[in-house]
């Protein structure tokens, strides 16, 4: 099993010191967690368009990922990171990135870099 995938299983397991566990159990936006599931996410897009046949589990997490995150944050009582956070592009970027799995294609530039979050 490769790094990629490796992160991805931490992440949408939602284990130790995950994006999606600091989210829902600490109510903190991470963003070195979070940059570390979009870079992971980037990827297994990347990977993963010609691919006749997607792993269950990966689907799965990209979908929990992109209806439970935006949910759980919109709330009015989560704790909303500084604005020079950029949260709400974080959150519009996990929308990319699931539809980019899922359709095979990206809407972006060859020089758009997210690697700087």
């Amino acid at each position: 099993m490769d790094e990629i995938t490796k992160v991805l299983r931490r992440e949408f397991d939602a284990e130790e010191g995950s994006f999606l566990l600091r989210l829902r159990g600490d109510l903190e936006w991470d963003r070195a967690a979070f940059a570390r599931l979009e870079r992971a996410m980037r990827v297994a897009c990347e990977r993963s368009q010609s691919d006749e046949k997607l792993d269950r589990w990966v689907v799965e997490g990209f979908y929990e990922v992109v209806t439970w995150v935006p949910s759980w944050t919109s709330h009015p009582n989560f704790p909303k990171p500084a604005p020079d956070a950029c949260f709400e592009d974080c959150v519009e970027r996990i929308g990319d990135l699931a539809n980019w799995f899922f359709r095979g294609w990206h809407d972006y530039s060859e020089g758009c870099v997210w690697n700087d979050l």
